[in-house]
């Protein structure tokens, strides 16, 4: 392993490593690690197993980092035979793959071939997630499994039984690992200390009799009755006393008559609120209370039970109530009182003193406890359960990371998508490949913006199950014109699952080459749309206002008295310095373009060639600027901003170039070997521009042939009866053979010879 041999592939404008066999996995420690794609990523919004990730998460801080890689790699390699196992990602484990030869591994193997012997696969070679994944199926048919807790059934005698089923009824129950409900050893203490606890409190009761229980069993009953009336009873003989203390407060503590009147405009029911909150009887200074008649009819029944159940057995037989006997009552039940305030073990007193007091006798604690003990004892073989899933879920998660993680294979080999790719947005004749989830858009675009690629922030929705999520998508083909915010789309996430996507946010950037080209056509285009828009609404605004004077001028014209003649509007001087400054603007447009027409003549002489290059390179001229600023933002397309945004740390320049975007984005095309029928009835009729080129190049040709025919040219490779200086000379006697009037032109223009006379 110190000299592994590293092998690397080129893709994305960086060089990553191979991961091909076990031993490449295995080996990641000694990889240095600027080598590695990425150092980090999240456990959550990833087409990944979330229950995988949180397995190798091992700090639980929600996030994967490459020492947890390294390590979940070489505990799964430590337990099996042969870590090429994990390169094939199989969700189901073979028995024999399983190293026995040390502890963990033969652990591992003996909770395997059990937990496929509790679900009747006694036989079988391989185990699976289904297999794990169903605790309580496995342990269904098991009394014992390791957990801590015991249900009823798992007693060998009634009287446990019975005693396990009376610890669930008062104190509640935990699941056992089967599902079935069970205690543990929490909740057996629970129980019993309850049950101890209320056997004090009922002994108390029994060697206090005389003071506790003054009536005996009826004591209880007496003390509810008079605990019912006793703030009413209290508030009587207060107003009393208050009456006595002053004549005059005797109205206001009877209720004023008003109060009264409202009352009795409504119908009246003995046990309305109003009526209740009255008095209990008529107060008057030391009047005891009456016990039959006079008494508030809200407060009726409860007065009566308070008579029947202590009044009469405490006092015997009354009319009425002085304050010294209501007194008297208190004292009698006051004992009682504090000692049910201080009622201990409510839990398990549904029981019954008796069945508590036999519980507490028995041995049941003792035996509930071995139980839970011989539970215990399977502890670290239930325990390995957990162990076998774990050993299933890296066999066939850790290869799909590493690929993932390690270096970017799944996404650059346009097999099998990466695990930050989250489905597929369909949108404006386009289908997006590369669509990433994120939870807060504004936060993340602050840094995907720097990845200068064309992104568009998307809410998903699944109206029918309200499901929702939200991704950003990368647009690398076509171009922008009908992208923008609220534009509507069809996601399918890799499930396959549809959503109604719907454009929320985009950080503009040159998508592809060909948008760049038409980029400047389209703004100038634009630029004349939008200044005949705004001409043509000036115009409409001002025939607005003369119609609108017209109309008010029509509707003025009845009028007896003739409204005054506006006044002229006085002349505008002209400013000379306006005037100057138009004539320099006309006078340099005019001279461009006379040096645009002058330059024109020029390269029309010289050939259609010239022609060619010279509209090429106006073409270039235009387009080449924008094209080349396009390019270079293209080639400088990186997903590391991105991803970071999310949550990952990404450690390479992970760009995403003029090619790879062209696979990332397709664009709507017929189907190999397609038909289609053109023919629109609604088309608009367009501008027969090629009918055009053809008449201007013929044409073109046509009058330069003509020119040298006309001039002679072509006499030499024409038959005398038509070359030009026979012809038309014949067709037109004013006709002028080119070449004999430049010859006399010569003549003429000779310098005149000078003879010297002999001498």
């Amino acid at each position: 392993m110190a000299n592994h041999q590293w092998k690397f592939f080129r893709a994305g404008g960086f060089d990553q490593v191979k991961l091909e066999t076990g031993a490449d996995l295995l080996a990641l420690d000694q990889l240095d690690q600027k080598l590695w794609v990425a150092l980090a990523c999240p456990t959550t919004g990833l087409e990944f197993d979330p229950k995988t990730a949180a397995l190798i998460d091992t700090d639980k801080d929600g996030r994967i980092r490459a020492p947890e890689l390294i390590s979940a790699l070489k505990w799964t390699g430590s337990v099996l035979k042969n870590a090429d196992e994990l390169i094939k990602s199989s969700p189901t484990l073979a028995l024999a793959s399983i190293n026995d030869a040390n502890a963990e591994g033969k652990a591992i193997l003996a909770s395997a071939r059990q937990i496929l012997s509790n679900l009747g696969k006694k036989d079988a070679t391989a185990i699976g997630l289904d297999d794990v994944a169903d605790t309580a199926k496995i342990f269904a048919q098991t009394l014992f499994n390791g957990d801590g807790v015991v249900p009823a059934d798992s007693a060998a005698d009634d009287a446990t039984k019975a005693a396990l089923s009376d610890v669930i009824a008062c104190v509640g129950s935990v699941p056992d690992r089967s599902g079935k409900p069970g205690v543990n050893s929490d909740l057996v203490e629970k129980f019993f200390a309850e049950a101890a606890a209320y056997d004090t409190w009922i002994t108390r009761s029994e060697t206090e009799a005389a003071s506790l229980l003054p009536l005996g069993a009826a004591t209880a009953d007496a003390a509810a009755a008079t605990r019912a009336v006793k703030a009413k009873i209290d508030d009587y003989f207060g107003r009393c006393r208050l009456a006595g203390y002053d004549p005059r407060a005797l109205g206001a503590v009877n209720r004023d008559e008003k109060e009264y009147a409202a009352i009795a405009a409504k119908d009246i029911q003995i046990t309305a609120a109003e009526i209740a909150g009255f008095p209990l009887a008529q107060v008057a200074a030391g009047k005891p209370l009456p016990l039959s008649s006079g008494i508030n009819p809200a407060w009726a029944g409860a007065i009566a039970a308070f008579v029947k159940a202590a009044v009469t057995p405490i006092l015997g037989s009354r009319e009425s109530l002085t304050e010294a006997d209501w007194a008297a009552i208190l004292g009698k039940l006051g004992p009682f009182e504090c000692w049910n305030a201080g009622k201990a073990g409510t839990a398990v007193e549904k029981l019954g003193k008796d069945r508590v007091r036999a519980l507490l006798a028995s041995k049941s604690k003792a035996a509930i406890t071995d139980l839970l003990a011989k539970d215990k004892a399977l502890e670290s073989e239930a325990n390995a359960i957990s162990t076998v899933e774990k050993l299933i879920r890296f066999h066939r998660d850790l290869y799909t990371l590493a690929t993932n993680f390690v270096n970017f294979k799944d996404l650059y080999d346009a097999g099998e998508a990466a695990i930050f790719q989250v489905g597929t947005l369909f949108l404006d004749q386009r289908s997006c490949t590369l669509c990433i989830s994120v939870e807060d858009a504004g936060k993340h675009a602050s840094m995907a913006g720097l990845a200068g690629a064309y992104l568009a922030y998307i809410d998903c929705v699944r109206k029918a199950t309200g499901e929702k999520k939200s991704i950003v998508a990368i647009f690398s083909q076509g171009d922008d014109d009908n992208l923008m915010v609220g534009r509507n789309g069809l996601f399918y996430d890799r499930k396959g699952l549809d959503y109604d996507a719907t454009i929320t946010k985009i950080i503009s950037n040159p998508i592809s080459l060909r948008q760049a080209f038409w980029s400047p056509y389209k703004k100038f285009v634009r630029l004349i749309e939008e200044q005949v828009a705004k001409r043509a609404a000036a115009a409409s605004a001002e025939a607005d206002a003369k119609l609108a004077a017209a109309a008010s001028a029509t509707a003025n014209a009845d009028k007896t008295v003739a409204a005054p003649a506006p006044a002229a509007a006085e002349k505008k001087k002209v400013d000379v310095g306006t005037v100057a400054a138009l004539g320099v603007a006309f006078g340099a447009v005019g001279g461009f373009l006379t040096a645009v027409a002058g330059h024109a003549a020029g390269i029309v002489s010289m050939g259609p060639l010239a022609i060619i290059g010279a509209i090429i390179g106006l073409i270039v001229l235009i387009s080449g600027p924008s094209m080349i600023l396009a390019y270079i933002k293209l080639r400088k397309r990186n997903l590391g901003p991105i991803l970071d945004a999310n949550g990952w740390a990404v450690n390479a320049a992970a760009k995403i170039n003029v090619p790879f975007g062209t696979s990332l984005t397709g664009i709507a095309q017929l189907p190999p070997g397609s038909s289609i029928d053109r023919t629109d009835a609604f088309a608009e009729k367009a501008f027969p521009w090629k009918t055009w080129l053809i008449v201007l190049v013929v044409g073109y040709g046509l009058l330069k042939g003509g020119f040298k025919y006309y001039r002679g040219d072509l006499d030499s490779n024409l038959p005398a009866p038509v070359q030009s200086t026979q012809l038309l000379g014949k067709l037109s006697p004013k006709y002028v053979d080119p070449a004999k009037a430049a010859a006399a032109s010569a003549s003429t223009n000779a310098p005149a010879t000078v003879t010297e006379p002999a001498k």
